[in-house]
């Protein structure tokens, strides 16, 4: 056919053909003309087994420098790129080896040196997981995810825990790092979820968790991660450091978990929830979901696990210390508030990941959010104002000048009290109506009803006081119904007892 040159196939079945057909028939059969046919067997077309080999049309420009000078830097270190090699021969002759003219080359030779006598690449072996054998624990960064809690960015972590056999997962929000206790709390919530334990507890080395720490507390860390996995009977094993296919069971888990929760908040139309516990919710419906699609394996993996023990381990870090005169205590350089009364007690804090519980002795006293220290270096204090409000009824000017005072707000409104009272009345005035206003909403309970009453009069240009809004505060009084009380006469209860045989 005109302008359509013949192939190597084209010219096979003409050839095999021609030994049964005529010269018409064979062209006919392998879809070219027969005048196509007489040019191929007058020989000016060779087979392809007939056709001489074709060399090199043009002088090669790796010669002379291959084996003398590139092939002893390659030995040396098989990690050596083709373009260095080449910019190393430009430096001593750059009219001689241009980029167009040998780059491409010197890139094939390299690969070709690679594939024929370089280094053996390391081969990722697939496994087969058999039911309740393994589980695997990771932590995987969240950032990509842009949640907000109240309209403040969430700088958090997902700790990720997956069963190798079903694929059955477990998601837990983690604020701070990949601390032991953040690996504790969330692993033993997710084998009580589960409702067994499996074989064999696989991490990744967890460097995060060592990391700026002394020896002695590694020490404890590891002697602390030794007593959890015994505890549940579990044998403990890592990854080597660097190695994340040697995790790959969780580690492909972690990209679906996080594209379906970045589909789940398109879906959604909003990436900012009214507080952490909605955010966790949240996680907890769509890794319900995903796990729904694997009952019937989780089924199959249920049967091959050993019942949980009686109780958890621990699953926090304890600390000792001291409540000061400021009110407070001092734990990872954050200011945690204390009741006034326990001033010179010493205190055991136990540090979860989202929370912090302080005791005396076997007594609860003190639960506070969990805070981080900031990068700065300037102190983190942490107070709930019910702590210092005794003090303050007694000495309310120090509430202008205190170090945690912007921490004493239960609520936005009374920020903004004060900050409209600390500017249009006297400081004395101004400190003497925001403590009155706290002392309110402790001693009526009425937080946010008050902050309600505290925005509206800011709103109607008024400058908030105790006394006036105490009135609408306290609850509509109702007198109670004059009915008469019909008493039974003892008598007649005598009478049943008299009847009785």
């Amino acid at each position: 056919m005109p302008g359509r040159p013949v192939n190597d196939q084209q010219l096979r079945v003409y050839m095999h053909d021609r030994r049964h057909h005529s010269q018409r028939t064979a062209a006919a059969r392998a879809g070219f003309s027969e005048r196509t046919g007489r040019r191929i067997e007058a020989g000016r077309r060779l087979p392809p087994e007939e056709r001489p080999r074709r060399g090199r049309t043009v002088p090669d420009p790796l010669a002379e420098v291959w084996e003398r000078e590139l092939l002893p830097i390659l030995d040396n270190d098989p990690a050596v790129q083709a373009v260095t090699l080449l910019r190393h021969l430009q430096r001593r002759d750059p009219d001689r080896f241009p980029d167009d003219g040998v780059r491409r080359t010197l890139e094939r030779r390299v690969r070709a040196w690679r594939a024929l006598e370089g280094p053996a690449k390391d081969v990722v072996f697939r496994q087969s997981p058999e039911p309740g054998r393994m589980a695997l624990s990771d932590f995987t960064d969240a950032h990509e995810l842009r949640v907000t809690v109240a309209g403040a960015p969430l700088d958090h972590r997902l700790y990720h825990f997956v069963l190798a056999y079903s694929g059955w997962e477990h998601v837990g929000v983690v604020l701070g790092g990949e601390s032991f206790t953040a690996l504790a709390e969330n692993f033993q919530n997710a084998l009580f979820s589960l409702g067994g334990v499996p074989g064999e507890h696989r991490t990744d080395s967890l460097s995060a968790a060592y990391r700026n720490l002394t020896r002695d507390e590694v020490d404890d860390i590891t002697r602390r991660y030794a007593d959890l996995n015994a505890h549940y009977g579990l044998v403990a094993s890592r990854n080597n450091p660097g190695e994340a296919h040697e995790n790959g069971a969780v580690e492909s888990h972690h990209r679906h978990l996080k594209t379906a929760l970045d589909q789940a908040l398109i879906l959604r139309g909003s990436r900012d929830f009214a507080s952490l516990d909605a955010y966790r919710r949240f996680v907890d419906q769509v890794v319900a979901r995903r796990n729904a699609r694997r009952e019937e394996r989780l089924r199959a993996e249920c049967a091959a696990l050993r019942p949980l023990p009686a109780r958890r381990t621990t699953d926090f870090t304890e600390t000792i210390a001291r409540v000061t005169r400021t009110g407070g205590f001092v734990v990872k350089q954050v200011f945690y508030s204390a009741p006034a009364r326990l001033v010179g007690h010493r205190l055991r804090v136990h540090l979860y990941d989202d929370r912090i519980e302080a005791w005396l002795g076997a007594t609860h006293v003190v639960t506070h959010p969990r805070r981080r220290p900031r990068r700065d270096g300037k102190r983190v204090h942490v107070v709930d104002y019910r702590h210092v409000l005794p003090a303050l009824r007694r000495k309310p000017q120090a509430f202008a000048d205190s170090v945690y005072r912007d921490g004493l707000f239960p609520a936005p409104a009374y920020a903004e009290a004060w900050r409209r009272l600390s500017t249009t009345l006297p400081r004395k005035d101004a400190c003497k109506r925001i403590v009155g206003l706290l002392v309110l909403a402790h001693d009526q309970a009425c937080e946010a009803e008050l902050a309600e009453l505290i925005a509206a009069e800011l709103a109607a240009g008024r400058l908030p006081d105790a006394n006036g809004l105490r009135a609408r505060l306290r609850p509509p009084t109702s007198e109670l119904p004059d009915r008469p009380v019909v008493l039974t006469p003892l008598a007649r209860f005598d009478r049943l007892m008299e009847a009785r045989p």
